[in-house]
């Protein structure tokens, strides 16, 4: 059978078993015009009734400004979600366009996209795709069958990606923390990155982008096996129960952050160069949680945050990076969970499940999209409090009825995540999940550390002289006083938990202690004042905040001087 190769070799190489087809570009000897464009189509991930498809074209014809790849399917194939480009389906025909940001195809350049799709019966690669109308390929096709690989990856996902795993460390935090006297013991800890507002994406202010990122940890991985730790955080009207954590987006801003902020990220991190890495993403900390609790009646509730609420501006962009992010292969999707001093009460726990279960089922996502959950992001509330326990009594007083449990059901992370975790399990997230914990910031150790429960004369002298967390109130968040640097970076520590992580770069500020003006549209929140005196969310107490703070984000000699000498376990 004679076949038309106008751009690529001939056999498509599908065989029984094989996973998809790669297509390739002829012998060296043939003209550019003889291959006006390249196509390499590949089923990474397929299942009984679903798969995954990632497609690179190559331009070899004049530079473009815009394009549209078409191709057909013999059977029947449907696009469900895609990234990288906009797709659309009519019948068995499917057309591929470029968005706003990669529209530009010069002359030799590639531009990758990828997508989700359903099949019954056989899977069959298509046999010809178009660029602009022109044929990159006509050649026999075959059908997708089982096994394979991950677009040059390591397979399908991990159930616990940090097991076995190197974890990239960011060298811009790196230098920071050994340029501090004695930073040097902690400078090579692996710590987050965070992608807090768009232009963070490529890189601000001379930071490095995303792709350097991935650069740099492909450069660390060698040849083992890499985790590198984004924070995803940009929603529209971001954080709306705090001011220091205020994003760029506006509350209604919810297409700005899907075509400009999630797209691009999805993009990058879809491309088959880094397919190697595994990417875990900790998704969007903060704003679901404070729809829980700082909504409605409740006295803690503040009219942003019913306004996102009521938009659902924050669900939806929430399942929308989610069902985008997770859809590409090599990502690990940890959705926000609070902490136990936020969502440990009766009143928030079981209601926030079942919000993440709402956000992970909304814009296309599934719970297949969410591999776990983090908790205590950012904040300081102590791993493990070995002093007390909510079940302890003091002269038949629970211990939830002190002033610091204040009828919690948890006095600690570690209790709450493991907890939490069988909730989510309940509602309907799988029962692979695993969780997070950042312990980057509630070590709780120094002078101040008690060595042994607190006297029996009241349940508030024993809770309140045996526990680590050293706060004034729970409810403090903001660059706390006498926190230091908690359990190192470790996988697999406990039962459910996948990780201790650092998500929260020690040194980076929480926010500033009072107003200064800048365009990354982060405000200024009382709570971060060391004179504020509080308000409902924190039982109207002192804030516990260090004096003299920069924004949030930026760099904090003193509370990294701090954290350090008030580590637990100790620093060597």
């Amino acid at each position: 059978m004679s076949r038309t190769r106008t751009s690529l070799l001939a056999a498509l190489a599908l065989v029984a078993g094989a996973f998809g087809a790669v297509l390739t570009t002829q012998p060296a000897s043939a003209t550019a015009a003889a291959v006006p464009c390249t196509v390499d189509y590949k089923v990474q991930n397929q299942w009984d009734t679903g798969f995954t498809a990632a497609v690179t074209v190559t331009n070899n014809s004049a530079a473009k400004s815009s394009w549209s790849v078409k191709w057909s399917y013999a059977g029947n194939q449907k696009v469900t979600s895609g990234w990288n480009a906009k797709l659309s389906q009519s019948g068995t025909a499917v057309t591929a366009a470029n968005e706003s940001y990669n529209g530009s195809l010069a002359t030799g350049a590639s531009v990758s996209f990828g997508f989700n799709g359903t099949y019954s019966g056989t899977n069959v690669v298509p046999a010809t795709f178009t660029l602009d109308g022109v044929t990159c390929n006509v050649d026999d096709g075959g059908s997708g069958g089982g096994g394979g690989g991950n677009g040059g990856g390591t397979g399908s996902r991990v159930d616990n990606p940090y097991a076995g795993a190197k974890v990239y460390v960011n060298p811009e935090w790196s230098a920071k923390a050994a340029a501090e006297p004695g930073g040097s013991r902690i400078s090579n800890q692996p710590t987050g990155v965070w992608l807090d507002r768009i232009a963070a994406i490529n890189g601000a202010g001379g930071a490095m982008g995303l792709r350097a990122h991935l650069d740099e940890a492909l450069r660390q991985k060698g040849s083992n096996e890499e985790v590198v730790q984004l924070v995803i955080y940009d929603l529209p009207g971001r954080d709306c129960a705090a001011l220091a954590s205020n994003g760029e987006l506006g509350p209604t801003e919810i297409d700005k952050y899907k075509t400009q902020f999630i797209d691009p990220i999805a993009a990058i991190l879809s491309d088959p160069k880094y397919a190697s890495l595994r990417i875990v993403n900790t998704i969007e900390i903060d704003s679901l949680p404070n729809l829980v609790t700082n909504t409605g009646s409740r006295a803690t509730a503040t009219p942003n945050c019913d306004t996102m609420l009521a938009n659902g501006n924050y669900v939806k962009g929430v399942g929308y990076a989610l069902a985008k992010l997770g859809a590409i292969p090599n990502v690990y999707n940890y959705l926000d969970a609070g902490h136990h001093g936020w969502l440990g009460w009766d009143d928030n726990f079981a209601p926030a499940a079942s919000l993440f279960k709402q956000a992970a089922t909304s814009e296309g996502a599934t719970v297949d999209d969410v591999q776990g959950f983090i908790t205590n992001t950012a904040n300081y509330s102590a791993l493990k409090e070995n002093n007390f326990t909510v079940n302890d009594t003091v002269n038949g007083t629970s211990v939830r009825q002190s002033k610091w449990v204040d009828w919690n059901r948890y006095v600690d992370e570690l209790s709450f995540a493991q907890a939490f975790r069988n909730q989510l399990v309940s509602v309907g997230f799988n029962s692979t999940i695993g969780m997070l914990i950042d312990t980057s910031r509630n070590g709780w150790g120094g002078t101040a550390r008690p060595a042994g429960p607190g006297a029996k004369t009241s349940v508030d002298t024993y809770v309140d002289g045996g526990r680590y967390d050293r706060r004034i109130h729970i409810g403090n968040w903001c660059n706390q006083a006498g926190a230091g640097l908690g359990e190192r970076p470790q996988a697999g520590p406990a039962a459910g938990i996948d990780a201790y992580v650092w998500m929260k770069p020690p040194g980076e500020s929480d926010g500033s202690s009072s107003a200064i003006a800048n365009d990354e549209g982060k405000g200024f929140d009382r709570m971060c004042d060391p004179s504020y005196t509080g308000n409902a969310r924190n039982n109207n107490s002192l804030s516990g905040a260090l004096p003299n703070a920069p924004l949030s984000g930026h760099w904090f000699s003193a509370q990294f001087q701090q954290l350090m000498q008030n580590a637990y376990p100790p620093l060597p």
